[in-house]
């Protein structure tokens, strides 16, 4: 009966309208980027195009597909999306599959929760941390922007309170058939964690994607830059010294410069669609214990 009063009908008609706009007010410069994009080059570097191309073509899209600096970018993006997602995945869903357990279980749990909370809190430091990868030989390697971020505490704590919410019945079902802690993580757990574990992909998946600063620190060839790092120096700074002049010339037109980001953007907007559903679910039930 709640549902069918006045007052809520127009609270739900006023939210609804209110989160319509504030969704168009976020989407509308990623449109007007593809607008740019699809528009000449001339009324585009004069500032002339708002939400509708002027003189249409696809030159700019045409020119980013045959620029061989940004499609190696592109692939590295995309390795290090892939590889670093799933070796975190695997390494923090395990993690917190052994913190979920109780101290009777576990005993040494709550000083191993505390050693993963207080890197949250304290960290080496961009120095210490360079002169480490530097030693390990990873520098300007795909590993040097994948392990450094590895653990990921916060997506623990998410997995872990998820954890503890799965019935002991089926744990305990699962160890009477004979079941041991990897069958019971692997055909229990996993499965039934699907909104956090795609909720805190989601959280990889972006950071990987969008992370620029590490591929300026640790990479050094320019054919191995991540995408984000490449868009950042030649549209930013323009470091001549480690990309193709001639990129940076041709980088000058506002249509390839908004296409390239275009691109960019692209692949996270295309994912996070899939992955929604489970997204308010993930976070809500993972963070309400611990």
């Amino acid at each position: 009966m709640y549902h069918k009063t006045m007052s809520y009908r127009i609270f739900s008609i006023f939210n609804n309208v209110f989160l319509t706009i504030i969704s168009l007010l976020c989407l509308l410069p990623l449109y007007h980027l593809l607008m740019v994009s699809l528009s000449a080059s001339a009324p585009a570097n004069a500032g002339l195009v708002t939400l509708w191309p002027i003189g249409f073509t696809l030159e700019a899209y045409a020119k980013t597909f045959v620029n061989a600096n940004f499609l190696s970018s592109l692939w590295v993006s995309v390795e290090r999306t892939v590889l670093g997602t799933g070796l975190a995945l695997i390494v923090n869903t395990i993690a917190a599959y052994a913190l979920s357990k109780e101290t009777r279980v576990f005993r040494a749990r709550n000083i191993y929760l505390w050693y993963f909370v207080i890197t949250m809190l304290f960290s080496g430091g961009l120095i210490p941390g360079y002169i480490l990868i530097l030693k390990l030989g990873l520098m300007n390697s795909l590993l040097a922007l994948i392990l450094p971020g590895l653990v990921a505490v916060f997506n623990i704590i998410l997995l872990l309170n998820f954890f503890r919410t799965v019935p002991k019945d089926l744990e305990e079902a699962a160890f009477i058939d004979g079941a041991g802690h990897l069958q019971t993580f692997i055909k229990i757990y996993l499965p039934v964690s699907v909104p956090v574990i795609a909720t805190v992909s989601l959280f990889m998946m972006v950071g990987h994607w969008n992370a620029y600063f590490d591929g300026i620190i640790y990479i050094r060839d320019a054919e191995k830059l991540p995408l984000a790092t490449f868009m950042q120096t030649i549209i930013v700074q323009a470091d001549m010294s480690r990309v193709d002049p001639e990129i940076v010339a041709n980088l000058s037109q506002r249509t390839i410069r908004a296409s390239q980001i275009f691109i960019s953007a692209l692949p996270i907007l295309l994912v996070y669609p899939f992955l929604q559903r489970f997204f308010v679910t993930g976070i809500v039930v993972g963070a309400v214990k611990e």
